[in-house]
């Protein structure tokens, strides 16, 4: 790997910010330390530190899609104003390799008395353009941004919507070598998302070095080569964007992923329930019995406080016992079964369906469902079998269930058992159907005679 494949390079990057009970302590902070040290003597400090960011290290590749994630506070603001050179760290170096374009804050460079063509031309000649190139360039600008006649309007009459459609505009159309976006696209509508993303696309296919900062995961997982999450001010994790996703998703919700969460012993006085005809006696409360069924995925990504366990699963379609391929069409049974090593209050059964690119194709849950459960469900010691149905509607490709036990403390979701992307399935290849899932469209064609041959 040579130096040229190399779009950003961050070494060793920290930034430090004082905070001052009294302005005067600004003051004082600012001179008396810079004279102690050409003095010899020891400096004395005025205010309070807060390091934003500590010691950062990682680079990106020319081409290459790279998420950012982390909770708030965690940096990652901070750490994109760094590499667009808006603010100067404490330590270490950052190296870019081309014309950056960046959008950290909606209309950052925007002057609101100006007219949206005006700040077109402003904001164009800050990223290097001649008068000449937003000439030829204006056009295409003013036809993504698609806001209209308002393109001759003073930007202070705009909608925050309006705002980021222009300044996405101007920063993409430029073609830049580094692309920067701190949570801008979260302001548009739909349309427009679709629009910017298929805008990075194009640009990630001319060679464009991208940073996405985000808090919606799935952007992550779908566009990102890799990601890194920030956490505490320091890089937590670099790597692929779902494993980088999840270990987000643990620090989200506060609960570590606990090493023996498969090894809960056994609930006492409870023996394995008898066969009966029904497909939900078939599963096992085994604690081994999940990650031998086939179509288990051993790359399943599992956490939670282990107050309750997800022991067993079995996947029927069309009646018959699990195979590698579902038809599309096909119904679809998933049993579960289920053991509650604390007594929990309303437990949650939630279920997700998932592209192999990480992409949510359908969520739901108990609650959601309005699912009739049983007053003593979720008693300490006790066991409990699940039925879910649904007819498969997916176009050919994988696909992975996500299964989880959780219940609700307040106004916060507490996970007992997380199976992420635990079981995995195949729908062949279904010639009549494109994208992602069947809508069961129909067609009608009448011919209309034409009066005067009629």
């Amino acid at each position: 790997m040579s130096s040229e494949d190399i779009a950003i390079s961050v070494r060793d990057i920290s930034k430090c910010f004082y905070s001052y009970d009294k302005p005067f302590d600004r003051l004082k902070h600012s001179l008396i330390p810079r004279l102690q040290r050409r003095l010899g003597m020891e400096q004395t400090s005025y205010g309070r530190e807060f390091w934003a960011l500590r010691n950062i290290d990682f680079e990106v590749m020319r081409g290459e899609t790279v998420g950012i994630v982390g909770r708030n506070g965690s940096g990652k603001s901070t750490l994109l104003q760094i590499i667009c050179g808006t603010l100067m760290p404490s330590g270490g170096t950052v190296q870019t390799q081309g014309r950056v374009a960046a959008l950290l804050e909606l209309g950052s460079g925007f002057n609101p008395e100006f007219t949206g063509r005006e700040n077109v031309y402003l904001n164009a000649s800050v990223l290097g353009l001649s008068r000449e190139e937003v000439d030829e360039r204006f056009d295409a600008i003013a036809g993504f941004a698609d806001i209209g006649d308002f393109i001759e309007q003073p930007v202070k009459a705009y909608s925050s919507g309006m705002v980021v459609r222009l300044a996405f505009a101007v920063q993409a159309q430029i073609d830049p070598q580094i692309l920067i976006v701190d949570e801008a696209l979260s302001v548009g509508d739909a349309r427009f998302q679709a629009k910017c993303f298929e805008r990075l696309r194009q640009l990630k296919e001319n060679g464009t070095s991208i940073l996405l900062v985000t808090h919606a995961s799935e952007q992550v997982v779908t566009h990102c080569n890799r990601a890194i999450l920030l956490e505490q001010s320091r890089v937590a994790m670099v790597g692929p964007s779902r494993a980088v996703i999840n270990r987000y998703l643990d620090l989200l919700f506060g609960r570590e992923k606990p090493a023996d969460i498969s090894a809960c012993p056994q609930a006492p006085g409870k023996p394995e329930p008898d066969a009966a005809q029904d497909g939900k006696a078939w599963l096992s409360f085994d604690n081994e019995a999940f990650a031998t069924r086939a179509g288990f995925n051993p790359h399943e990504y599992r956490w939670g406080d282990g107050a309750a366990n997800l022991l067993d699963f079995r996947l029927t379609c069309g009646g018959r016992e699990f195979s590698a391929a579902i038809d599309s069409g096909a119904d679809v049974m998933l049993y579960l079964a289920i053991r509650f090593n604390r007594t929990i209050i309303n437990p949650i059964l939630g279920f997700t369906l998932k592209t192999k690119e990480g992409v949510t194709v359908y969520g739901t849950n108990s609650v959601l469902l309005e699912s009739q459960v049983t007053q003593a469900l979720g008693t300490a010691g006790s066991t409990a079998r699940a039925s879910l149905r649904f007819v498969n509607r997916l176009a050919s490709g994988d696909y992975f269930i996500s299964v989880g036990i959780a219940s609700r403390h307040g106004n916060d979701i507490v996970p007992h058992d997380r199976r992420y992307d635990a079981i995995h399935f195949v729908v062949p290849t279904t010639p009549q159907l494109l994208g992602l899932i069947d809508l069961a469209v129909t067609m009608e064609i009448d011919q209309v005679l034409n009066d005067a041959h009629a």
